[in-house]
């Protein structure tokens, strides 16, 4: 696995800038029509107006960060959102967030380096950690809105890389990720759509993904999936099917996994 972009052999290189946009652009359009006072049940507290709200901030504070090529941690997350003055302007306000941050990503070389939460300390983490927040809460729109959402499963797929890579560092906002400790125990998650698997090893100090798996280590527990699933899985939103995901294995092991490691 990587830390720029999961590579799978015979793809192309994922172009997360672009699809940034492509997934905002969905995300809009299912708001058409919409009641912005809608509940989203996969966040709870939250209607669509909330949900809606946080993904272009989040697109309008990451540009800030990129546009000032920070080499520290921000000490603030103070952002002229330009707020729309009501519910019928929210999908536009979406799009110039869109706009906002496609602009950053035409400004900045996603090689430089520069500060990021997550593993890696490029500009291209911003890029990529952008993507998916935008498409998990465009999924979360759409099923609020009663529509079955799609997922590119090479997408889904470099998500899952991204979510497992990360986790280890997003004990700042993710305080519980400081429980995932173990004695040398181990999870699996396969892809049953493809060839992808990641195994995630807690030990006494922490966790993280095991550099040298090669797929083929058993596991103490072990998930298995289309790759659409586990992400959703990862980031704590239902399945798309009934009995989407299987899980083997330690069940303790993997309780404690999932009670810990959304965000």
């Amino acid at each position: 696995m990587t830390t720029s972009g999961l590579r799978v052999p015979g793809t192309a290189p994922i172009d997360h800038r672009a699809a940034v946009a492509a997934e905002t652009a969905r995300f809009a359009a299912a708001l058409d029509g919409a009641d912005f006072a809608t509940p989203v049940p996969s966040c709870p507290g939250w209607a669509l107006a909330d949900l809606v709200r946080h993904a272009g901030s989040v697109h309008r504070w990451f540009s800030v960060l990129l546009h000032g090529r920070i080499q520290e941690p921000p000490r603030s997350r103070d952002v002229d959102l330009q707020l729309p003055a009501g519910d019928d302007g929210w999908a536009d306000w979406l799009a110039g967030s869109a706009a906002v941050a496609a602009n950053a990503f035409r400004a900045t070389d996603p090689d430089a380096p520069m500060w990021a939460w997550g593993a890696d300390q490029h500009a291209r983490f911003w890029a990529r950690r952008m993507l998916f927040e935008t498409m998990v809460h465009r999924v979360d729109a759409e099923l609020a809105l009663g529509v079955r959402p799609e997922v590119d499963r090479t997408l889904a797929a470099d998500g899952v890389d991204e979510f497992l890579t990360n986790l280890p560092f997003a004990g700042l906002f993710a305080p519980k990720v400081a429980e995932l400790r173990a004695d040398d125990r181990t999870i699996r998650f396969r892809a049953t759509d493809g060839n992808e698997s990641w195994l995630v090893r807690l030990r006494p100090d922490g966790f993280g993904l095991d550099p040298a798996d090669d797929g083929s280590a058993p596991a103490d527990a072990t998930v298995r999936g289309a790759a659409v699933d586990l992400l959703l899985l990862v980031y704590g939103r239902p399945s798309l099917g009934k009995d989407a995901v299987a899980r083997e294995g330690d069940a303790e092991l993997l309780a404690h996994w999932f009670a810990h490691s959304a965000f």
